[in-house]
């Protein structure tokens, strides 16, 4: 018997979506917890879906991140995680790389260089699958 109370698919896709936003704005996970007035541990086990997020403590974390509560479950569905084409983009976003390549790269105003950039990406994923 499956506990009901236990983290599931949905839980783990919020956590994401916390981790997402933290790592967006800059914001440690120990800035989060004080915020929160929990610890960064407890932090960690939300981002990773471990714990369940209360809809009380959403709301909280919504707030100390700036953003509406709503915003973390765009795209889910009502029976599960949505399978859509941007779940790879998400979790690409929820890691400190992912995030940081983003940043840098809406930095850069030349089209002729990003498009460099993509091309660049593209050879290092398409090597990268070949050796899997």
């Amino acid at each position: 018997m499956s506990d009901e109370r236990a983290a599931n698919a949905v839980d783990k896709k919020v956590g994401q979506r916390v981790r997402s936003r933290r790592l967006e704005i800059g914001m440690s996970q120990e800035r989060l917890a004080e915020l929160l007035g929990v610890t960064f541990q407890q932090v960690q086990k939300y981002e990773k879906g471990v714990n369940r997020i209360a809809v009380g403590r959403l709301l909280d974390i919504a707030n100390a991140l700036e953003i509406s509560a709503s915003r973390f479950f765009d795209g889910l569905e009502r029976r599960g995680v949505a399978e859509d084409g941007q779940d790879y983009v998400n979790d690409a976003l929820a890691t400190p790389e992912g995030a940081q390549l983003m940043a840098l790269f809406a930095t850069i105003k030349s089209q002729k260089i990003r498009r460099k950039v993509l091309e660049l990406v593209r050879t290092l994923a398409d090597d990268e699958g070949g050796k899997r």
